[in-house]
């Protein structure tokens, strides 16, 4: 094990802004320690502008790197995709990785270890239940508990929905990279709010009179997975009662994030 793949894991057990400013804990699990040392380094790179890493020298300072390696490393991950170049911003993840989140979270059992945390939640609201994960720039109900209760909303399985309107396109957005700065000013406010509160509610804006309440799902690793909701008549759901309803939304999620396994 050379002097630089030391740094890379000394670098690793110090960063983790990004789940600081999730208000997680900053205490990251250990950095795995493999033969492959170029992969090692690499992944170091993409954590380090995950962690808000934007300029080469904030990358190489980050990593610990040399600046002849973490150029090649840079250029090499830049020339797959997964990393790119903003004018203005500096280095961001690309947009492969998106890609291959989306390939993830198909593959992971996602609704059936869902289904048991969305039944409770929907008993113990009275509003119907979603799940959803994020398709590029929609959202896609991939579950969903219907309220017993004759007057009610009814998401559909499948159903695909805009990101800029309702509680749970928000949740998506609120933990996106930079989603703040290319949003309109009204909802870059709201966006920010989500990300304060760690939930987001809605009412009217996708359906007049429907009101919902949503919260962040994150998997292995503390990426965001999925958003768990409850929507219901805006007559049931004011602002004040959505507001009492968070907490019993936001256990739900953490219920879901337990049945996913231990972070990673």
């Amino acid at each position: 094990m050379g002097r630089e793949d030391e740094e890379v894991r000394w670098a690793l057990a110090t960063l983790d802004r990004a789940s600081v400013k999730r208000g997680r804990s900053a205490e990251p699990p250990p950095a795995p320690r493999t033969p492959v040392g170029v992969l090692d380094r690499s992944v170091a790179v993409l954590d380090a502008v995950q962690g808000g890493a934007r300029t080469f020298s904030a990358i190489a300072k980050a990593t610990g790197l040399t600046r002849p390696t973490a150029h090649r490393l840079i250029g090499a991950l830049e020339d797959h995709g997964l990393l790119f170049h903003v004018g203005g911003f500096g280095y961001a993840l690309g947009p492969r990785l998106l890609g291959l989140a989306a390939t993830a979270m198909r593959e992971l059992p996602l609704r059936e270890l869902a289904r048991p945390a969305l039944e409770r939640l929907a008993n113990t609201t009275g509003e119907s239940a979603q799940l959803f994960i994020r398709d590029g720039a929609r959202r896609v109900c991939v579950d969903a508990v219907q309220s017993e209760q004759e007057l009610r909303t009814i998401v559909e399985i499948g159903a695909s929905l805009p990101l800029d309107r309702g509680s749970a396109g928000r949740v998506f957005l609120a933990w996106s990279p930079n989603s703040t700065k290319s949003a309109p000013g009204r909802l870059a406010q709201q966006i920010a709010t989500t990300r304060r509160r760690g939930w987001a509610e809605s009412h009217g804006e996708r359906e007049p009179g429907v009101a919902s309440v949503s919260a962040p799902v994150f998997g292995p690793g503390q990426t965001l997975v999925a958003a768990v909701s409850i929507s219901g008549p805006a007559s049931r759901l004011p602002p004040l009662r959505a507001k009492e309803r968070a907490p019993v939304v936001l256990a739900a999620a953490r219920e879901i994030e337990a049945a996913l396994g231990p972070e990673r």
